[in-house]
């Protein structure tokens, strides 16, 4: 029988392209479990065949749904691939409590029910989580980078890595870890950095971009970050940590004006807004030991033609982002931002 994955927050950004990926690419069966906030999307799986993807509307921290759906994970190869998480940092600062239930609550959660019935589990998290680096700095994270999480989002994310680190140790959970760099790509909410410059200029409004823009996320293609998860659920070092990022270093400031470039505008066309609390300088990911120990490389090497077929994205998908936008603005202008 054909591997069957039981992928929580499935129907967000990062984790409906996974499933997008894993139907492409392999025979395995999807369960997506997903609480379906503003932050997830039905529609994220559509397209997908409904005899080898079906979806759950549910919270990862209620203890019943997900024993019911962990039980029948007893074949070679089935696991849980968790993706499920509250993510945006400004988000957290506005309300941390949504934070604490899902990331820590809901962790819990799925450590009990894969410890109650051996069953393998992957947990997917960021490297926001090890704080940030000096602009100048030469070092990237390493697996071995100290946590140093500078907001309410990547403490949480930081409290769960060490719950699947402690469940490893102390009862023997079959899992592994992953933390990765900035994503990028379609389905991505427009509340995040690049959909937001996107539909901004769609709608004819000029980018918003905090303090000078120098602050450096390592971007990475969702669907590299899926293959990257692929081959560390099939070929992974159990209890193991991987980093995975994709040589993509730049600062915002860069990004914003590749954006308006290639969207047909004057690269300095865009508005300095107020910086938020606590920005992080800089993050970089070491992912050598993903490619020296299991020979994974990223597909989409190329920043500028990825970010072309993401802008094409929202352009012929305007109906999947519209309801999502103006909820989203109006959030930012009550910041100045």
């Amino acid at each position: 029988m054909s591997p069957h994955l039981l992928v929580t927050g499935g129907a967000g950004f990062i984790g409906s392209n996974f499933v997008h990926h894993v139907i492409a690419h392999t025979d395995a069966r999807v369960t997506v479990l997903d609480k379906l906030t503003y932050a997830g999307s039905a529609a994220n799986l559509d397209g997908l065949p409904e005899d080898r993807v079906r979806l759950v509307e549910g919270d990862i921290a209620d203890a019943a749904l997900v024993e019911e759906l962990v039980a029948p994970l007893t074949e070679e190869g089935d696991a849980i691939v968790h993706y499920a998480a509250e993510s945006h940092n400004d988000n957290s600062l506005s309300d941390p409590s949504p934070f604490l239930h899902t990331n820590i609550t809901g962790t819990f959660t799925l450590l009990e029910a894969a410890r109650r019935h051996g069953t393998r589990l992957h947990h997917v998290s960021t490297d926001e989580v090890y704080g940030d680096l000096e602009l100048d700095d030469p070092e990237r994270f390493t697996e071995h980078t100290p946590y140093n999480p500078s907001s309410p989002y990547s403490a949480t994310k930081a409290g769960s890595d060490l719950l699947v680190r402690a469940w490893v140790r102390s009862f023997g959970v079959r899992a592994t870890l992953s933390n990765c760099s900035n994503n990028y790509g379609p389905r991505q909410h427009v509340e995040k950095f690049i959909p937001r410059q996107i539909t901004n200029l769609i709608d004819g409004v000029r980018p918003r971009l905090y303090g000078a823009g120098l602050n450096v996320r390592d971007w990475i293609h969702a669907d590299d970050h899926s293959s990257a998860v692929l081959t560390i659920l099939e070929r992974g070092e159990l209890g193991r940590t991987y980093l995975i990022g994709a040589d993509g270093e730049k600062n915002n400031l860069e990004v914003v004006r590749l954006i308006l470039q290639l969207m047909g505008h004057d690269p300095d066309d865009f508005e300095h807004v107020d910086d938020r609390p606590g920005h992080d300088l800089r993050y970089a990911i070491d992912p050598t030991t993903l490619r020296e120990e299991l020979g994974w490389a990223p597909a989409h090497r190329d920043f500028e033609a990825g970010l072309a077929a993401t802008i094409d994205w929202y352009r012929e998908n305007e109906a999947w982002w519209r309801g999502q936008k103006a909820a989203t603005e109006a959030k930012y202008r009550a910041a100045g931002q």
